[in-house]
């Protein structure tokens, strides 16, 4: 497995080894002793997929206040999409910043991104499944959500857009601001 880091700590792009041959491939997608070595010393305990069947789809930008807080490892196991991290950790010397990763059924690359940040993405292609491993159940009451297009953050959605009309839930684009949200994020320092 290769890691890379990303310019904001903590928020780490993870290429599985994959091995293939003429039947298709293998790839271990999670194991718990692998992954506390890279530093990814979490409990998951829920599993979710969403599917997204057109190109252009928005999702995000989403999390869950504490204590529902969910640490989150991505990937696209079918399609294309562009995800996006952005730190909402107030006072964080990275609060507002995000990075962004491609992830596919062909790179088989993860993205992890720990609790206190703000997540999205982005289908490059039709008939996308996306898969979130997370270390906390889900709670409605504990929902977070700001605009996938806040003026503060500057996503360069545009860009990952090249002139398509995202396709967005009714809720993400009559989002908050970050500013505006109920995000109860604080950091600690690392």
């Amino acid at each position: 497995m290769k890691v890379t880091e990303t310019k904001i700590p903590g928020v780490l792009i993870i290429d599985t080894d994959v091995f293939g041959d003429h039947r298709g491939y293998f790839t271990e997608t999670y194991s718990k002793p692998k992954y506390e070595k890279l530093g990814i010393d979490v409990e998951f305990v829920q599993d979710n997929m969403s599917f997204s069947s057109q190109k252009g789809t928005l999702r995000g930008l989403h999390w869950q206040n504490p204590p529902y807080a969910q640490s989150k490892l991505v990937s696209c196991t079918k399609g294309k999409v562009i995800d996006v991290a952005v730190d909402i950790r107030k006072g964080s010397p990275t609060y507002a910043q995000w990075v962004s990763v491609e992830l596919s059924e062909e790179n088989h690359r993860q993205f992890f991104i720990p609790q206190g940040f703000a997540h999205g993405f982005l289908t490059l292609s039709e008939n996308v499944e996306f898969r979130y491993k997370v270390d906390n159940v889900y709670n409605k009451e504990s929902e977070g959500g700001m605009r996938y297009d806040d003026p503060t953050v500057h996503v360069d959605w545009g860009t990952l857009l090249n002139g398509i009309e995202p396709v967005l839930s009714q809720k993400d684009k009559d989002g908050p601001t970050l500013e505006e949200s109920d995000n109860q994020f604080i950091y600690e320092g690392e």
